[in-house]
């Protein structure tokens, strides 16, 4: 009997953990960016949105919807950025910090586009489809 895997297996899952972890962590080390509320929520929503969504559309079982969610995570990868941005540009986190986060961001948002781009181009239609008849 075949294995099947799981969306833990799937690196871009565990750099994007990685990513939210490493987020988080800014909040215990930036005291400023733990008291701007609303930034604090989008940044740690959105880091978390990236990991989520790969794991959603991995457990719906069909090719087009894991797709459809790589492309919310891929998006929600280009939103951390952005929200780096928005740390740095008000002094809550390093440029070092920036630097590293935001290259985290965007290997992920790469590795996404990658991975739908080899699920676009592969016949397997998922698990979902496995025991359908046309």
């Amino acid at each position: 009997m075949a294995t099947i895997s799981k969306f833990e297996e799937l690196e871009v899952w565990q750099l994007a953990r990685e990513l939210a972890n490493e987020i988080f962590e800014l909040f215990n080390t930036s005291e400023a960016l733990s008291k701007d509320f609303k930034l604090k929520d989008q940044i740690n929503g959105s880091s978390g949105s990236v990991m989520d969504n790969i794991a959603e559309g991995f457990e719906r079982g069909g090719r087009n919807e894991f797709i459809n969610f790589l492309t919310y995570s891929k998006g929600s990868a280009g939103e951390v950025k952005s929200q780096l941005y928005r740390a740095l540009d008000r002094k809550y986190i390093t440029q070092e910090q920036f630097e590293r986060l935001y290259e985290k961001a965007d290997i992920i948002g790469k590795k996404t586009g990658s991975f739908i781009s080899y699920l676009n181009s592969t016949e397997h239609k998922g698990t979902k489809f496995k025991n359908r008849k046309k």
